[in-house]
């Protein structure tokens, strides 16, 4: 049989592509004569590089150095794909993780600007940005400047030719209750009491920009970000399906006979563009006589659209009797998932 593993990562557990390679050998472990095509997935967060390294051939990380989210130089790369286009990801210039401490007034985003002006520079000719995991909430603007704005749009660099395109699963706007400062600036460490401070900082900046709608969905990603390159020109796209499209997913679903979507936590927020949704999706269109299976840290909602599912917790509950174990080794159980997976097929 044909089976396609596209999961997205368990974040702060396990990679996409881990997660990927430890189910496909679970599931040969079984079924040895099976051909398992991995396609690991992202939804513009923490693990899109990487996803993208792992699916493309032929993609190149190139390194570079940029300042990080609290002024300090971080080591990271981008990546190149071999259509001339380059992968950009916010988590791993500009991240939250990237932070030994809160830094609600000064983490800045100025690193993934330079990462993208690296990739210019490099002459990519088409940019996709994951814009997850940001540290900061100032609009993007340190992102423009990186790009050369000095207060005048007319010194922004030039969109690349392929254009650019923004991946992200947060369509919040940029101002108000459900804005960047009110739904994620209290997990940047701004409290409560200078939430409107930061908004009005934010309905300030917007101003200079009459042209750019700070109401758009996503306008309020990445502490602002997806606003700041709005100004840019460009395009916002929800962040699974950006990712589905470049990896060609839809394709690659061609004669599966099953696929296996899985993330950390499947639950009533999964049917909202996650990526098992869209792995869903695309499976009843492009392979509808595959089996869908999920595989998940935790599952917490009916399971009515997947002929099979395996919780990790489960698992470990069942295998040490600690369910804990599942976040302390989720590869291990991720294999174990595989294996039973692949018994019912």
């Amino acid at each position: 049989m044909r089976i396609v593993v596209a999961p997205d990562s368990f974040k702060g557990t396990a990679t996409a592509a881990s997660v990927a390679q430890a189910v496909r050998g679970g599931w040969l472990s079984e079924r040895p004569d099976d051909d398992v095509v991995l396609v690991p997935m992202a939804d513009g967060g923490e693990g899109t590089l990487d996803a993208f390294a792992t699916a493309v051939p032929g993609a190149v990380r190139v390194p570079v150095t940029v300042t990080g989210p609290a002024g300090d130089p971080v080591d990271t790369h981008w990546l190149r794909l071999p259509d001339g286009r380059a992968v950009v990801e916010l988590a791993a210039t500009s991240g939250l993780p990237l932070l030994t401490e809160l830094l609600p007034d000064t983490a800045t985003s100025r690193g993934f600007g330079e990462a993208i002006a690296a990739a210019l520079d490099a002459g990519a000719t088409g940019l996709v940005l994951g814009i997850g995991g940001s540290a900061s909430t100032d609009g993007g603007r340190p992102v423009l400047e990186a790009l050369g704005f000095d207060g005048d749009l007319g010194s922004l660099r030039a969109l690349p030719p392929l254009g650019v395109t923004v991946l992200t699963d947060v369509t919040s706007p940029l101002l108000g209750p459900t804005g960047a400062a009110a739904v994620f600036g209290p997990q940047k460490g701004i409290a409560p009491s200078r939430v409107a401070a930061f908004d009005e900082q934010l309905a300030a900046w917007a101003a200079r920009f009459p042209s750019v709608d700070p109401a758009t969905p996503g306008a309020g990603a990445a502490g602002g970000v997806g606003f700041g390159l709005l100004v840019w020109g460009a395009t916002l796209a929800r962040g699974a399906d950006g990712v589905a499209e470049v990896l060609g997913l839809a394709d690659r679903l061609d004669g599966a006979d099953v696929v296996i979507s899985g993330e950390g936590r499947y639950d009533g927020q999964s049917a909202a563009g996650k990526v098992p949704s869209v792995v869903r999706s695309l499976t009843a269109t492009h392979a509808p006589g595959a089996r869908s299976m999920l595989v998940a840290g935790a599952i917490e909602t009916s399971l009515d659209d997947y002929a099979a599912a395996a919780s990790l917790t489960v698992l470990a509950t069942q295998t040490t009797g600690e369910p804990d174990d599942a976040l302390a080794d989720p590869l291990r159980f991720a294999a174990i998932a595989g294996q039973r997976l692949a018994r019912l097929a």
